[in-house]
Parts: structure tokens; sequence; C-alpha cells
């Protein structure tokens, strides 16, 4: 059975008792170069123990096992969970659970994770990967295009969620992957993302502080730094003209125009000033 192929993946559902579940985000892959190029992204081998998430009736699951030395398939679908199951090769795990209450430190070091994310999930799952104490040294993550170009933002159009991912990885989009490659075909097109982590974040810092700054900076849309930072973190005029001046930043910049260099800064002069650890 071809599970890129529609008909074959719609009686194969129809054989488990499935329905796909757009809430969940079970929109299924059926385009077989982009599944290759997904895989092909995270560069599996024999050495290799790969986490995939969400793995679905399967499709990447048995390729994968193949390239891989260990997979490790984390489900939340009982149904499907025990279909991948069924005549598993040795070198496949197969977990049935929520994979934000998976244990990351369970895996050896370096290892690398295969997912197709659902827009609910992603930037949950971005934190929780990459702030984990076993976090992994690569993905290969398919996820709504809008999304993917957020993550590899530049000044000027940066956010928090391309902060959060720049801070600790290197991230690029490999591909475009258009809504009608699905089935059912959701409602946006999708990017394949390679995020590749750092051996060390961008620089040193309490990142719950770090981002706590940073959630301030943004948190009035589009005004400028001296506003959306004093009130964010409660501060006076004049101590947030001081930080920004010690950070050499202009006090009509605003938070989607910095850099991390120029986030670092704003830390450094925060720090200096006891108003994060």
């Amino acid at each position: 059975m071809d599970l890129t192929r529609v008909e074959d993946l719609r009686t194969a559902l129809r054989l488990a008792g499935i329905r796909p579940n757009k809430g969940l985000g079970q929109h299924f892959l059926v385009d077989r170069e982009s599944l290759e190029m997904i895989m092909a992204a995270a560069a599996p081998g024999f050495d290799d123990t790969i986490l995939e998430i969400g793995p679905g009736l399967g499709v990447m699951t048995r390729p994968l096992a193949e390239q891989a030395g260990k997979l490790v398939a984390v489900e939340a679908d009982q149904i499907l969970a025990e279909l991948l199951r069924r005549d598993a090769p040795d070198n496949l795990e197969v977990v049935e659970g929520d994979v934000l209450e998976f244990d990351f430190t369970t895996l050896p070091d370096d290892y690398k994770v295969i997912a197709n994310i659902p827009y609910y999930l992603t930037s949950r799952l971005f934190r929780i990967l990459l702030e984990s104490p076993n976090p992994p040294s690569l993905m290969s993550l398919l996820i709504q295009k809008e999304v993917a170009e957020r993550i590899v933002a530049k000044p000027g159009k940066l956010n928090i969620l391309a902060l959060s991912v720049q801070y600790y990885a290197d991230a690029e989009i490999i591909g475009i992957v258009e809504r009608h490659k699905f089935w059912p075909a959701p409602d946006v097109d999708s990017a394949i993302l390679r995020v590749a982590r750092r051996d060390k974040p961008a620089f040193e810092a309490d990142s719950s502080e770090l981002f706590r700054l940073i959630k301030a900076g943004f948190g009035e849309k589009r005004k400028q730094l001296k506003n959306s930072l004093s009130g964010g973190l409660n501060l006076s005029t004049d101590l947030t003209m001081q930080l920004l001046d010690e950070a050499g930043l202009e006090p009509m910049a605003r938070a989607q125009e910095l850099s991390l260099g120029q986030w670092e800064r704003l830390y450094r002069a925060a720090v200096a000033h006891d108003l994060v650890s």
C-alpha cells in the first residue's frame, strides 16, 4: 500500500476506523518528493537516533527506520500507535503519548528530530525542544509557511518566536510544500524548516529573564521601545531612556527592528540596573 496515493491513504484510514481530525492538525502529506526532502534535511545515518513526532500512519517511519540506527516515534493517537507497532522493525520504538510530556533526556546526545507540526503546537514545541536539558542537534520540521517565514525573519521583521529560535539555533527554509500536496488539504501552504542547534546560545543570559525583557519590548505592537518597555516592565520614563542610552539604542526604535546583538546590549543594561537577573 502506497500511503502517498490518496486512494490508498483513504483505504488505510478506513480500515483503521480513523477520520482525519483537522482540529488536531491531521493533514497527511501525500507527495513523495516532499517526504524525501524532509528526511534528507535531517541527514539520518546508521549512527543516529531520530525522534519522529506525529508519525501518523507511518509514511516516513519505515524509510527512516531503514536509514537510522534508532527511531523513536511519538504518537498521541492510540489507534495509530498500535498500527505503527505491528511488524515494527527492531530499531523502532513507538511511544504513545503527548510529545509535550515526553522525557527528552531518555534520548542520547545529538539526536535529531523529524516532525510535521500542527500550528497550535509550534511555539510551545520549539521552546520545549530548544530549552530541554537534552536538546536535539538538528530538526527537520514541516510547519506552516507563514510561521517558517516568521522564524527566519531578519531585523526589521523580527518577532518573539524568531528570537526564541535564533537565540539557540540557525534556521533555514529548505522548501515549500503547497497545500494540495496534503489530504485533506489545509487552508495554507507549508514549508520544510531545517533548524541546527549551535554549540551554545547567541550569548550568555538567564533565558527566562531575557525573554521576559523581549516580551515586554513586544508587549504593545509597533510601539516605540521607550513606551513598550516602560509599560511592560513598569519602569519610569527616565529609567527606560537611560537603559536605551546605555544599550546604544534609539528611543524611537521598535522591538521588531532589534537584532540579537542589540537585545544582548539591552539585557546587559537591564542586568546592571538589577531589573533582570
